[in-house]
């Protein structure tokens, strides 16, 4: 199975003057790099102001951070945490849940949009869905690189053996679930830059949202079947965590696309409009 297998041994950053630069922490910083240039082309040509950019990221990276580590908290290892509290601040020990961060950054762009936008929030919803999906993407490479949240056991052809990661047996030829994830992301992404681009979705607000929830959270609902488990105690779960957190998700993008028709958004007056329906 190995001979058939590709060898996955790569150092997880390189060297500059004694400081090492991890390779997850450059996908991150190209995810946002990207991300903001795409929204500020989008902005630009709807008339917001740019100050009004530059506030929604700090908002999302902010949110997404700690969204993500108290996801994991409460989600995967509340019976550890409850009983070491000190140890939640410190995200530098590892342990980010995706599903927090989801949460933490719509709850953030709901406040963000009413108070800082003057946007309806399924407008700002709707943009930043654009900028997530495309930042999944270079998130799940930042795992591949890091040898971390790898697949279960397989035997076709491009299969990883994972030399580095932290499980009972490195030299198992694997499923390269963060590839496959990464790849379902930039899927979701193209589909997304389509419906928003060269149709007239985006102006039933919550389109957008809609399809990037349901197509993000049924691509890791899908994903987990081939993906070793996160926690031991999903060993004994039919489905384990990710997916028992990804359904509703799923859900709430149906909802959302099915109710959309309901929220038409006037763009009449480019800029300056209040969000008002038609």
């Amino acid at each position: 199975m190995t001979l058939l297998s590709i060898v996955w041994d790569v150092p997880k950053g390189i060297e500059f003057f004694g400081f090492e630069l991890r390779f997850y922490s450059l996908m991150f910083a190209l995810a946002y790099i990207l991300g903001y240039q795409l929204l500020k082309g989008i902005f630009k040509e709807e008339g917001v102001k740019i100050e009004v950019l530059d506030s929604l990221f700090m908002y999302s990276m902010i949110s997404m951070i700690i969204g993500a580590r108290l996801g994991h908290v409460f989600f995967y290892d509340w019976d550890y945490y409850s009983q070491h509290l000190t140890e939640i601040p410190k995200i530098w020990h590892g342990g980010l849940a995706s599903h927090g961060a989801a949460v933490g950054m719509i709850l953030t762009f709901i406040y963000f949009s009413k108070h800082v936008a003057k946007k309806p929030a399924l407008w700002t919803l709707d943009r930043m869905s654009l900028t997530v999906a495309l930042a999944g993407v270079f998130i799940r490479l930042g795992n591949l690189m890091n040898s971390e949240i790898v697949g279960k056991a397989s035997d076709l052809p491009w299969s990883f053996v994972f030399v580095n990661a932290y499980v009972p047996d490195p030299m198992t030829p694997r499923h390269p679930s963060q590839i496959y994830e990464s790849l379902g992301y930039l899927l979701t992404f193209g589909v997304l830059w389509y419906v928003f681009k060269k149709t007239d979705k985006k102006k039933y607000l919550g389109y957008v949202f809609g399809v990037f929830m349901a197509m993000l959270w049924s691509v890791r609902f899908l994903i987990e079947f081939v993906k070793e488990n996160q926690e031991a105690f999903e060993d004994n779960m039919t489905l384990n965590m990710g997916q028992i957190l990804s359904i509703p998700l799923i859900l709430i993008g149906v909802y959302l696309i099915y109710t959309s028709k309901n929220r038409i958004y006037n763009y009449s007056t480019k800029g300056n409009n209040n969000g008002k329906k038609k």
